[in-house]
């Protein structure tokens, strides 16, 4: 679930601009003075929604197929979205783990000048198959 696509409204602001909807999530709104900037805060907006709703345990909702979205009175707009990406970008902040490995392997670590931490993040993504 790291690259997600959702439909969203682009509609012509009465001032100048553009505001921006999603159909499949309605707590969703955002605006931008041209399409480039409605298109950036759409991205960041979507991405803050997502998160928080992952967050707090709601239903990630599949896209709606485009097909079936009534644009109103907007231009519909396909919304990619990085879980991944927005994820090193807002949540970078380090977490403290506590592990176990045997004493021997410890000693040996420390004599080599291991920096567990790095060593604990590069494995990590290489066993998810996540790239810096």
């Amino acid at each position: 679930m790291n690259k997600l696509f959702y439909p969203a409204i682009f509609h012509t602001a009465e001032e100048s601009g553009f505001w921006v909807s999603f159909p499949d999530l309605p707590e969703c709104l955002t605006e931008g003075d041209d399409m480039q900037d409605a298109y950036e805060m759409a991205v960041e907006a979507l991405g803050l929604c997502l998160t928080e709703r992952k967050k707090d345990g709601d239903v990630i909702p599949d896209p709606t197929e485009i097909n079936k979205i009534d644009t109103e009175d907007g231009v519909l707009v396909i919304v990619e979205f990085d879980m991944l990406e927005y994820q090193k970008k807002h949540n970078s902040r380090a977490v403290k783990k506590t592990l176990s490995i045997p004493e021997w392997l410890n000693e040996e670590a420390v004599d080599r000048g291991v920096n567990f931490s790095q060593l604990l993040q590069e494995a990590l993504m290489v066993k998810l198959n996540i790239g810096r």
